[in-house]
């Protein structure tokens, strides 16, 4: 139990802003497998704001528009922040050692931005067709846990592109970690939006997870945090839009 503790701490003061005190030393690498579990306390404190903006009368827009803002807060835009600086050094670099260096650039610029909005109207717009606290929590929490539980596996799949920076700092997390990360998720997939949605959505992550580690080995030759983020939030994207389409 101490072990899982510690692992739930290191995950927590990684991946969100809330107040939790990394333990000393934290083993980003070992706490992997809490991943999936950090996204579903976001979604659930995502939707727990949307379910207040309800209950004032607000339309769904609005309270999936403060929702969505909610996890971003959370997280302190950790990945927003990698999919607009990925989008960027993609779209604006000519070599790949231009890219990274625009991907370590911490302005953003066309690309980025209109990444960032793509982002937010789809998922806000998913988030607003639900029309309803229950299956607005619902799907946030399958989103935020789904995407962040195949993480582990795609830094396992897909090699760093450079030597130092957050991902490669991090490590390569153990393939147990991954798997149980990956298992969670797709857990989490399931009981929020049923066995059929759940499917549905863990196999367009798939798709995405293989087209985004293709485009970031010939872009880049591996991934980066920036990457991470890309893959969180394409991932997040996928699974609100399955659930809007099918529910």
């Amino acid at each position: 139990m101490g072990g899982i503790t510690t692992d739930l701490r290191a995950g927590l003061a990684f991946c969100t802003r809330l107040p939790v005190t990394a333990p000393e030393p934290a083993n980003l690498v070992q706490a992997a497998w809490t991943f999936p579990v950090v996204g579903a306390v976001v979604g659930a404190l995502g939707a727990l704001l949307y379910w207040l903006a309800d209950g004032l009368g607000l339309p769904p827009f609005v309270s999936a528009t403060l929702a969505v803002a909610a996890t971003a807060l959370i997280t302190g835009c950790l990945h927003e922040d990698g999919l607009a600086d990925t989008a960027d050094g993609f779209g604006g670099g000519g070599t790949k050692a231009r890219k990274l260096e625009i991907m370590r650039d911490s302005r953003s610029g066309a690309y980025g931005v209109v990444a960032l909005l793509v982002s937010v109207l789809l998922r806000v717009g998913a988030i607003a067709a639900l029309a309803g606290p229950g299956l607005a929590a619902a799907a946030l929490i399958a989103a935020h846990a789904g995407a962040r539980g195949v993480l582990p596996l795609f830094m396992r799949a897909v090699p760093n592109a450079r030597e130092d920076g957050l991902s490669a700092g991090a490590g390569t997390p153990r393939a147990g970690a991954a798997t149980i990360a990956a298992l969670l998720g797709l857990l989490a997939l399931m009981v929020c939006l049923g066995v059929g949605a759940g499917l549905v959505a863990a196999l367009l992550v798939v798709a995405g997870l293989i087209v985004l580690a293709r485009l970031s080995l010939k872009q880049i030759g591996g991934q980066t945090g920036d990457v991470l983020g890309a893959v969180e939030q394409m991932s997040e994207i996928l699974i609100l839009l399955t659930a809007a389409a099918l529910w």
